[in-house]
């Protein structure tokens, strides 16, 4: 790996790092015409890049289908570069004057979770496919392969700086418990971790005990996944709910909220169902159940109709027995906030976070490095199902942050995108304030030439979106990146890069976890089992090939013109 003598030194790197990673675009762009913006990059291009690590090198490929249709993964050709010019040409010669400003990586939508929990619907997920994921007991294990594969790249493979910090962009939690957060954090920051809740010596989910609508792992008996090709894995399991230790973070980490650290399952206003998160009972519907198609419209359409349903459900069931467990209580803004100040999360710091008080706004800034700027903000709404809005009085403080940071190049970081800012509900949080829409809040941002780009997650897609302005100094560029989660389980590098021609570079490769691409499923260890987590979320039931993104959207080269040439 190529570092500069001081990784983290604003002067960027080396001069001959750059003339070999500039090499690379420069490539991409003799490649093809340029025609729409877009430009393929050829893969002689990535000669001089470190790719090693990224989805540049390779990425994970389906084979054979076996009987049922379920199909193994293999190791395939990495994904292209492309350079975007939208916003601002490519010139030539950028290669040799580039400098290294910022160099950080995002994660996003990585939903450790309570699979035990009682206050979950999986019964509805014929309909809403989310509710039940087959991967879903292996998020811990996963999550400890994508944090030793940040880790071990530990730097832009365009730049060779190392990164400046990790960006969590929301959904960091899948329930807003307090154990889930307590997993969260213990993960990104070092420690053991033992994801299991209720009964400390058996596994109490749908996958032990539920009916034939879930891929049931250690039973032999058949289930409508086993239907289309998952196997019997004896020890899944047991093995799922061991005490793992994850490595931390080596950089600095920092989150903000996602809609699913916010509300009851990401889409329910709470209060509404806390009594579900204590309780000594299951639910378990069949798919024939009249309740169950009425319950999932509730939950995206009319949340108030949940109580009755529910209330119902307590008196006829069908449900079974869990042992209850105080660490699934929700917790508030508030708390999420104030767990960020304690000593036994900290790994690589900040303290804090980033929240600058205990005791503060759900919002904050952040120095990426020097001269670049973070601002994380808040964009749920807790009465918006799972779309979010912008209070007044955050709204104005981002524009004050954007004024005072005028000199600094500033991104902004939130959960949802600026499409999915439509909730016009009256925010809870923020009472009485006027809720700002995603496109108001772009048109915000554009008023100010120092902010270079809005990064964010919650569509579990990735895309990048061109957002112009008045001129090309008040335009940026969108970036939103798959979940970790859902196939294809992703984080994203950001390196920001002034060419020294009066425009800046963003370059946006993708990584993929730390674990073998062909599952075994002999090997329980916490390596095969992140391993079996990439295998079983793309051979889902609820599988979404759109998820991947366009070709254009996934490893980048983002120009834009510099506010400040």
């Amino acid at each position: 790996m190529s570092h500069s003598p001081d990784p983290r030194a604003h002067d960027g790197v080396s001069r001959r790092t750059f003339l070999a990673a500039g090499a690379a675009a420069a490539g991409a762009v003799a490649a093809t015409s340029g025609a729409a913006g877009l430009v393929r990059a050829e893969p002689s291009a990535l000669d001089s890049a470190n790719a090693a690590g990224t989805t540049l090198d390779r990425v994970a490929v389906p084979g054979k289908a076996r009987k049922g249709g379920y199909r193994k993964l293999t190791e395939g050709a990495g994904w292209p570069l492309y350079v975007r010019q939208e916003l601002a040409a490519a010139r030539s010669g950028r290669d040799s004057r580039r400098t290294a400003l910022a160099s950080f990586v995002q994660i996003t939508d990585i939903h450790i979770t309570d699979v035990q929990s009682p206050a979950r619907f999986e019964y509805v997920h014929p309909i809403q496919g989310p509710a039940f994921r087959p991967q879903e007991a292996l998020g811990a294990q996963g999550a400890v392969a994508l944090i030793k594969r940040i880790n071990q790249v530990a730097s832009g493979p365009f730049t060779g700086r190392r990164f400046d910090c990790v960006v969590s962009t929301g959904d960091n939690t899948d329930n807003h418990e307090l154990i889930e957060l307590t997993w969260f954090q213990k993960l990104l920051s070092g420690g053991s971790v033992t994801p299991n809740t209720g009964a400390r010596d058996r596994f109490e989910g749908v996958q032990a005990l539920g009916s034939d609508l879930y891929w049931r792992p250690e039973l032999a008996s058949r289930d409508i996944y086993k239907d289309r090709g998952f196997v019997q894995i004896p020890g899944y399991l047991r093995a799922a709910m061991r005490t793992l230790q994850s490595p931390g973070l080596d950089a600095p980490w920092y989150a903000v909220f996602g809609n699913h650290d916010e509300q009851f399952l990401g889409t329910v206003p709470n209060g509404f169902l806390d009594w579900m998160y204590l309780s000594s009972v299951k639910f378990d519907l069949p798919g024939s159940d009249p309740a169950v198609s009425e319950i999932a419209g509730a939950m995206t359409s009319n949340p108030a109709a949940l109580g009755p349903l529910l209330a119902q459900l307590r008196i006829t069931g069908p449900a079974f027995d869990v042992t209850p467990d105080a660490r699934r209580r929700p917790f508030t803004p508030r708390e999420f906030v104030r767990s960020h100040f304690n000593p036994a999360i900290k790994g690589a710091g900040p303290v804090g976070h980033g929240f600058r008080d205990p005791d503060g706004p759900t919002w904050y800034s952040f120095q990426i490095a020097p001269g670049v700027r973070g601002i994380a903000m808040n964009t749920c709404n807790s009465l918006g199902i799972s779309d979010g809005s912008m209070g007044e009085k955050q709204l104005r403080w981002i524009e004050r942050k954007l004024r005072e940071f005028s000199d600094e190049l500033v991104l902004v970081f939130s959960h949802h995108t600026s499409t999915t800012m439509t909730a016009t509900l009256p925010n809870p949080e923020t009472p009485g304030e006027k809720q700002y829409l995603g496109e108001e809040l772009v048109a915000v941002l554009k008023q100010h030439k120092n902010l270079i780009a809005w990064v964010n997650g919650h569509t579990h897609q990735n895309e990048m979106i061109a957002h112009r302005g008045a001129t090309e100094k008040n335009s940026f560029w969108e970036i939103n990146t798959a979940s970790h989660i859902d196939f294809p389980q992703l984080a994203r590098i950001l390196e920001i890069t002034d060419n020294g021609d009066g425009t800046l570079s963003i370059f946006t490769p993708l990584l993929e976890a730390d674990s073998p691409y062909t599952a075994d499923e002999d090997d329980l260890s916490p390596t095969g089992l992140a391993s079996l987590y990439r295998e079983l979320s793309f051979n889902d039931l609820h599988y979404d090939a759109e998820r991947i993104g366009k070709a254009a959207d996934r490893n980048c080269e983002l120009l834009l013109a510099h506010p400040h040439r």
